[in-house]
């Protein structure tokens, strides 16, 4: 039988290729669009409150871990690496952040002095004769010196100077982690002065020195530069550079970063740029009275007596010297130092934490004796250390 042709059935047209891929590109922009309105709202919302939370001012804590071992009230506290390093009279301990102990280093100190770096620390002996160079692994050497150990400075990798103190002649030493001595310089008091401070910069090419002496009866200061590397082979005892200063007595020397480093005076803070010869950048003057001095590789760090008005006040300046951030608060902290952003100031439970940009973030009592305060990880969270235990706390209003 011949089939009839249904009338109600139509060849389909052939398909607009280019009207399909322009349809299928408008529905993917709409869905990227919607996926990043969703993505910044989100981002927007946790960053909010974030700054929130950070920009918060609180007065209490609550206690969130607490990791109890009896130790004496003697021991002494830095944070180092991921963990902290508890050291005293008997010997070196590194904990983990749960108060358990990595591993322990016997000792006999009769005044352990700490200098902490990135990657290596040291504890000496002031005014013995022994220091111990750690990593997070353990010890790495031993060093014994021929005189009283009278200041200490670690590079990051473990290269340490001294000052050894000797009355008519003191000496400034660099040895190796094991003891070898690098570098031996004796001092002429008459000529160049007494040494008062010294640090090494973290590769440990450059060390500076702070020298105090007097001049037709006027005392006056001296920073120099020691450079171990190519730049000081050629010059006389490795010194690159040197500047004196009037009626200043300058008992605080560091490095920010290897090439910036600062001299801290009695009345102002000098900012030297250079790595294989510092020369004075900036001089800013303090025209109040210096209670405490902090940094970090971002941050020149002051504790100031208030003029006219009771109280003091945290001052913040840059690396070049600009002041960035001042603050006035109240009461007496005998621990002032600087973590990241934060001021953290302490006295036996009594704790204040200033941020970088003057926010007071926390002023009240922690609930315990704290011998260190170290910030933790996660938002408004501390690790407060006391004689025999580890308490996490967050802060609360």
């Amino acid at each position: 039988m011949k089939q009839k042709k249904n009338p109600n059935i139509k060849l389909a047209e052939p398909a607009n290729l280019e009207k399909l891929k322009k349809a299928a590109r408008k529905r993917k922009r709409a869905r990227a669009k919607k996926w990043g309105i969703t993505i910044i709202l989100a981002i927007m919302i946790i960053g909010g409150t974030y700054l929130l939370v950070k920009n918060q001012s609180y007065t209490k804590v609550r206690e969130a871990a607490n990791y109890e071992d009896e130790t004496s009230d003697t021991n002494r506290y830095a944070q180092f690496a991921d963990g902290i390093v508890r050291y005293s009279r008997d010997g070196v301990v590194f904990l983990n952040k749960k108060n358990e102990e990595q591993w322990i280093q016997p000792c006999q100190m009769q005044n352990p002095a700490i200098d902490v770096n990135e990657n290596t620390f040291a504890v000496a002996d002031s005014g013995g004769n022994s220091i111990l160079v750690f990593t997070e692994e353990g010890l790495k050497g031993e060093i014994e010196t021929t005189l009283p150990i009278e200041k200490m400075s670690v590079s990051d990798q473990g290269i340490v100077s001294v000052i050894l103190k000797n009355e008519s002649s003191p000496m400034i030493v660099s040895y190796d982690a094991t003891g070898n001595i690098l570098v031996e310089h004796q001092v002429t008091v008459n000529s160049t002065g007494y040494p008062l401070a010294l640090d090494m910069s973290r590769d440990g090419t450059t060390l500076a020195v702070s020298y105090l002496f007097t001049k037709d009866g006027a005392l006056k200061s001296r920073v120099a530069f020691y450079n171990f590397g190519e730049a000081g082979k050629a010059k006389t005892d490795n010194q690159v550079s040197m500047e004196e200063y009037d009626g200043k007595i300058i008992p605080e020397v560091y490095f920010m970063d290897d090439a910036t480093s600062v001299a801290v005076s009695d009345s102002s803070f000098i900012v030297y740029e250079g790595k294989d010869a510092p020369q004075k950048k900036k001089e800013v003057k303090l025209n109040q009275e210096i209670k405490s001095v902090f940094h970090t590789d971002k941050y020149i760090g002051f504790v100031l007596l208030n003029k006219g008005k009771s109280g003091y006040e945290a001052r913040l300046y840059n690396k070049s010297g600009k002041q960035i951030m001042n603050k006035a608060f109240t009461g007496e902290y005998s621990n002032i130092k600087m973590v990241k952003d934060e001021i953290i100031m302490f006295a036996g439970s009594k704790c204040c934490i200033i941020t970088k940009n003057g926010v007071l973030r926390f002023k009240g009592d922690l609930k315990a004796e704290a011998l260190e305060v170290i910030p933790s990880r996660g938002v408004n969270r501390y690790l407060v250390i006391s004689a025999n235990e580890l308490r996490i706390v967050y802060l609360t209003k």
